[in-house]
């Protein structure tokens, strides 16, 4: 198994792209241990110290699981990847409705491509509204 791992890494481009997965995991590490500006940390630990003590103290440690430890701390990565799956069942459901969104979507991979730009744009808003909020 380590033959394999060493012979990924002299491969450049294998070498690049497993490199940028390790940088992208590590930015998201630190992302989830950083708090959001203007909170304070110290009422957020007393807060979640009150909170792991009572009866729905197991419903706080699955959702912390869930997001990587990050949501009780009110990291600045704590939302994750909920507003863009959000956002892609959103865009699903308006195929539906809107027929312009049906004719993209039967017009092949142009059409999937501009679905998936207008998913991203979606799920960029609902970030910022769930980061607000």
């Amino acid at each position: 198994m380590l033959s394999a791992f060493v012979s990924a890494l002299r491969t450049p481009d294998l070498r690049r792209k497993i490199l940028i997965a390790l940088g992208l995991v590590a930015l998201y590490r630190i992302g989830a241990v950083l708090p959001s500006p203007g909170v304070d940390y110290a009422n957020v630990r007393s807060c979640v110290d009150q909170l792991s003590g009572g009866d729905s103290a197991g419903i706080y440690s699955l959702i912390n699981l869930f997001s990587g430890g990050a949501l009780l701390q009110l990291s600045v990565f704590a939302i994750g990847i909920m507003p863009y799956i959000t956002a892609s069942i959103i865009v699903q459901l308006l195929t539906v409705v809107i027929p312009k969104f049906e004719e993209l979507r039967k017009e092949g991979q142009s059409g999937q491509a501009k679905m998936t730009q207008y998913t991203r744009y979606l799920s960029i808003a609902l970030a910022i509204l769930q980061a607000t909020g």
